[in-house]
């Protein structure tokens, strides 16, 4: 078959112009190696189109051509697609990352680039996906079948499962949450977000979050995901790589004993048990972070120190005394905060009926210490003889 090579009838101008933008993936791809999936070549001669899918083996670019497959740098690869593109009509190159898909065409006449917006592939939810008809979904089914489907929410076939729904939702409001923090957060950092998920389990906030951050905003964020679990860590590395979710770290340690260097935006810990939210809530402080979420549980320190001799008739019955003492943890919680420079909330994360535990603490710094509000912090522990963990671990 006789075949026209695109360069071959191109004028100058479009050979510069097609240089150029393989020149942009260049730099792209540097700036951006970490959200890289693929890239899909597509040869054309005639009526038959050849297609090739190269992906990063060893921080090279596998590229098959002819049955064989080759390995270059970015910068060879293009070389290399550029030769070969010469045996053919035209050539259309898809450059995929997360949340975005760069296509440039080009053949004897023209060559031009687009950006496609990953999540406008698939823009429309199925009806027998609706959840909630008047909720604005963060995470939406269809967009983000792929992270839905890895983390268990979702079918094969990309139906919600029965007993996922309440879960999805839960989900789904986490990020409305913390999409309003991103906002209230004046110095976040521009180039990069880092947040840290203390306790991170199945890390599946983190996930979504990933997921919304970089493929819905658009912005660039690293995920460092800390459990003193092995097996869940493992597990949550491995999704990660189903996922090329390549901007996540996990962290198998205690969280008192873990030190790092990165600046901090968010730090975030849901259902560490008792002292565990105290580990990360002094995490955060220790490390400035901008901004500090905790949903509390099994608050077990205070309860089993504190004494309250006046209310001793209310206390005979254990169930007022468990509860007061998870009043007064998470109430001492927010004073500490506060007392570190934190604007401070506390609200109902989800509703009473899935879980008892449903306090979220929302801190957001925004001012130096206060002494005045430590002292007030320190005079309720001594009111109610007891010690907090987190006396221990912030200096």
């Amino acid at each position: 078959m006789d075949r026209k090579g695109v360069l071959n009838n191109m004028k100058k101008q479009n050979v510069e112009k097609l240089n150029l933008f393989l020149s942009g993936l260049d730099n792209r791809v540097r700036e951006n190696e970490k959200f890289f999936k693929l890239i899909n070549v597509y040869f054309k001669s005639g009526r038959k189109t050849f297609k090739s899918v190269i992906k990063l083996k060893n921080n090279l670019f596998e590229f098959k051509v002819d049955g064989k497959s080759e390995q270059f740098n970015f910068s060879d690869l293009i070389i290399a697609i550029k030769r070969e593109c010469l045996k053919y009509d035209s050539i259309k190159i898809e450059y995929i990352e997360r949340g975005t898909t760069i296509v440039i065409e080009g053949d004897d006449k023209n060559v031009n680039i687009k950006y496609v917006d990953n999540n406008d592939i698939v823009s429309t939810m199925d009806e027998n996906n609706i959840v909630e008809n008047d909720r604005k979904y963060y995470v939406k089914v269809g967009q983000a079948n792929e992270l839905l489907k890895e983390i268990g929410v979702l079918t094969k076939e990309g139906k919600l499962k029965n007993d996922m729904i309440r879960k999805y939702n839960q989900i789904d409001h986490f990020v409305e949450l913390l999409d309003k923090v991103l906002n209230d957060i004046k110095n976040i950092n521009k180039n990069e977000i880092t947040i840290v998920d203390c306790a991170c389990g199945k890390s599946y906030l983190s996930f979504v979050l990933n997921y919304y951050i970089k493929e819905v905003l658009k912005k660039n964020c690293h995920f460092i995901c800390i459990d003193n679990s092995k097996t869940v860590i493992e597990k949550s590395k491995q999704m990660a790589k189903n996922l090329s979710y390549n901007n996540m770290d996990f962290i198998n340690e205690d969280i008192v004993t873990y030190n790092m260097d990165d600046e901090i935006d968010i730090l975030m810990s849901l259902h560490a048990c008792d002292t565990a939210t105290d580990m990360a809530i002094a995490l955060g402080i220790r490390n400035n972070a901008k901004a500090i979420i905790s949903v509390p549980c099994c608050h077990k320190e205070f309860l089993s120190q504190y004494k309250y001799d006046n209310l001793n008739s209310i206390f005979k019955h254990n169930i007022f005394k468990k509860r007061f003492a998870d009043l007064m943890t998470d109430g001492l919680r927010t004073l500490f905060l506060e007392g570190h420079g934190y604007d401070v909330s506390a609200l109902e994360y989800i509703s009473p009926l899935d879980t008892p535990k449903n306090l979220m603490i929302r801190a957001i710094k925004t001012k130096d210490k206060n002494k005045d509000i430590l002292n007030e912090y320190k005079r309720l522990q001594s009111e109610f003889n007891t010690s907090l963990t987190l006396d221990k671990l912030v200096y």
